[in-house]
This record gives C-alpha cells, sequence and structure tokens, in this order.
C-alpha cells in the first residue's frame, strides 16, 4: 500500500538523516613534510657545527658513531666537512621516521574508536563500551563505566580536535581524569597488593629507568589484565583498582 499523500498546504516530513560519518584526528600533512624537511636539516647543522669534535667522537663506545666519525676524520678537506654534514642529515632523517611512525590517527565511530599509528600499529576499542574520555597529559584516555583503562596512547594531536571527534559521536569528553585522587603511589613492595602484581611492577619501573617504554607498556597491559590501572608520573608508578 503506497503512503497517503499530504494534505494540501502541510509542510512536507523531513528526510531521515544518515548517521554521521567518522571522524578522523590526525597530524596535518604540512607538518609531517616539515618534519622531513626540518630534521634533517637540523642534524646536518648540528652535525657540521661539531666536526672540530670528530677526536672526542672516535673515542665513543657506541661502534656506528665511532665509525662514522672515523671515516669523516681521515678524509681532507672539504670532502670531511661535506662527510659530516651526510651524516648529520642521515641521523635527521632517522630522528624524522622515528617521529612520524608514531604519530596517533584517531578515527572516531559512533560503535567503534581506532587507534593508529603511522608504523602499522592499529588498536580498534568498542564504541559501546566507553564511558569517558579524556586527555591525561600527552595521552588520550578511554574509560568504561567501571573507571577500567580501554586504552591509552600517546598523542600530540590538539585537544580542542579530539573533543569535538568524540562528542559529535556521541561520546562524554570530560577535562580531567575523575580517579585521579583514587592513585596511590607504588614503592616496592606494597603490602595489600598481590606478590605477582608487585613482581611486574617492579619490572615495569626498572624498564622505565632502562628507557624501554615498549617492555613497559606490555606490562602496563598485563597488569590491566588483572585489574589494575596504572598512571605513570616523572617515571614513578601511581596505581588503582577500578570500581567493581
Amino acid at each position: 500500500m503506497s503512503p497517503p499523500e499530504p494534505a494540501p498546504g502541510a509542510p512536507p516530513e523531513p528526510a531521515p538523516t544518515a548517521p554521521p560519518d567518522e571522524r578522523v584526528v590526525a597530524e596535518p600533512g604540512w607538518e609531517r613534510l616539515l618534519i622531513w624537511i626540518l630534521f634533517p636539516l637540523l642534524g646536518a647543522g648540528a652535525i657540521a657545527g661539531l666536526h672540530a669534535l670528530t677526536d672526542w667522537f672516535v673515542k665513543l663506545p657506541w661502534a656506528p658513531v665511532k665509525i662514522a666519525a672515523k671515516f669523516v676524520d681521515d678524509l681532507p678537506d672539504p670532502a670531511a666537512t661535506l662527510g659530516a654534514i651526510a651524516i648529520g642529515v642521515v641521523a635527521g632523517l632517522i630522528v624524522a621516521v622515528t617521529a612520524v611512525h608514531e604519530q596517533l590517527v584517531v578515527t572516531v565511530g559512533a560503535d567503534r574508536v581506532t587507534l593508529a599509528r603511522r608504523d602499522g600499529t592499529v588498536r580498534q576499542v568498542d564504541g559501546k563500551a566507553v564511558d569517558l574520555v579524556f586527555l591525561d597529559g600527552k595521552h588520550l584516555v578511554l574509560l568504561d563505566a567501571a573507571g577500567a583503562e580501554l586504552a591509552r596512547e600517546k598523542s600530540d594531536l590538539k585537544g580542542e580536535l579530539l573533543r569535538e571527534a568524540f562528542e559529535a559521536q556521541g561520546y562524554r569528553w570530560v577535562d580531567e581524569d575523575p580517579h585521579r585522587a583514587e592513585y596511590r603511589l607504588w614503592v616496592a613492595p606494597v603490602a595489600d597488593l598481590p606478590d605477582g602484581v608487585n613482581v611486574l611492577l617492579t619490572a615495569r619501573q626498572k624498564a622505565l629507568k632502562d628507557g624501554k617504554t615498549d617492555y613497559a607498556a606490555r606490562i602496563r597491559t598485563e597488569l590491566a589484565h588483572l585489574g589494575f590501572v596504572i598512571r605513570d608520573e616523572k617515571k614513578h608508578q601511581h596505581w588503582r583498582r577500578p570500581t567493581p
């Protein structure tokens, strides 16, 4: 049966609206281009300026730097200067690759949040499980209704853009961590923590001290599976338990 015709003079019924598209928040292309140009130039300038210190570089224990410095030191000018600049450019490119690969791209949909890095690492979070979203310093944090962390990713993206993207998809954004006062400083060992948790926190503290951020992140994920939320502040660990 066909739908009834509208009465003469009646305003037309509004057309059904399509669900909003996903919102993508990423570093602008010009910024990545600037990284690719600026870092090699800075590296070239720095190494060229330190060319006079090649005798000191030759004595360094790190083999790649020592070998490169000795190679440059043995060259006659102007080849030595050009060699130093080339080394600086390469060093700058290495830093640029690292910086670009660590950039976070956040895709916000009504039912899913995708956190991807340009090195190919991708993490997806069920949008229906997300209760709160906020920035904790340089970290984007997603919490469930019990206060457990669904994701914590380091990000240099602008807070205003992230907030706009999440709120446009119906997520609740807050200005600060509502559970911040619940964290307790961990100093090994904590009597009311299980032995296994103290062992993991001890290993993680050493990883933070040694700069092994990937290993520290893996331990943090394991602690989350055990029901503990970890927050770092100046390389000190703070912990809390989500609300049951």
